[in-house]
């Protein structure tokens, strides 16, 4: 079920939840010259993938994150047609090699675009915060595993897979913008610890994208 769409922002959202401040004009000049990498390997300027386009982009921590899975499945539930109404590309950047983009986008069914930021480089342009502090009480909204059982099932995907291969610095934190078209930035919000994501119908909103129904619940009818 889709709401309303909201009036795109034209300026940086308040420093709530972990929003900081718009990066200043050269570390966006520097982080739209570095390189990701999308599913076939191919190397594109981070800065073409909203130069045309506005586009949402959310930077995940690593692909074997369980917060990050479960996000990333409630992202691939943003209709297309939603984004292609309000002329807005969704982009996912992670941080390992291009190789771990397929089979996440199989594992999440996330069917819209990926790339990954290898040598972490725009994460350490704009600010994203590494490590994890105990100190901050969030909840994601879109993280339906406990920290035990999430973990569990990070460390058993990691037992299954490559050996030694963490899909990206375990120790990154994300975060999520709103650019373009050019060097405008709309939104940006720096992940504090590994559920500090914003949700996703906010970002939604603020993009003037239509918002989707996550709840899923099931109706109970009395008899």
């Amino acid at each position: 079920m889709a709401g309303p769409p909201a009036s795109p922002v034209t300026q940086q959202v308040g420093r709530t939840r972990g929003c900081g401040q718009q990066p200043e004009a050269a570390e966006l000049r520097e982080a739209a010259r570095c390189r990701v990498v999308d599913a076939d390997g191919r190397s594109i300027p981070f800065g073409a993938l909203y130069g045309e386009q506005k586009a949402i982009v959310v930077f995940v921590r690593n692909f074997l994150c369980y917060a990050c899975k479960e996000y990333v499945e409630d992202l691939a539930k943003v209709p297309k047609a939603f984004l292609q109404e309000a002329n807005v590309r969704l982009i996912v950047i992670g941080q390992s090699s291009y190789h771990h983009i397929k089979p996440f986008c199989s594992l999440t069914g996330y069917t819209h675009e990926m790339y990954v930021d290898p040598q972490r480089e725009i994460y350490k342009t704009l600010g994203m915060k590494r490590g994890e502090g105990n100190s901050v009480s969030v909840r994601s909204p879109h993280v339906k595993s406990n920290m035990f059982l999430g973990s569990f099932k990070s460390m058993w995907r990691a037992m299954t897979g490559p050996v030694f291969d963490f899909q990206g610095d375990p120790a990154q934190q994300g975060g999520a913008l709103i650019l373009g078209p050019g060097n405008e930035v709309h939104f940006l919000h720096l992940d504090k610890n590994r559920l500090d994501h914003v949700p996703i119908n906010t970002v939604l909103q603020l993009a003037g994208v239509k918002t989707v129904n996550f709840t899923n619940k099931p109706q109970i009818i009395d008899i």
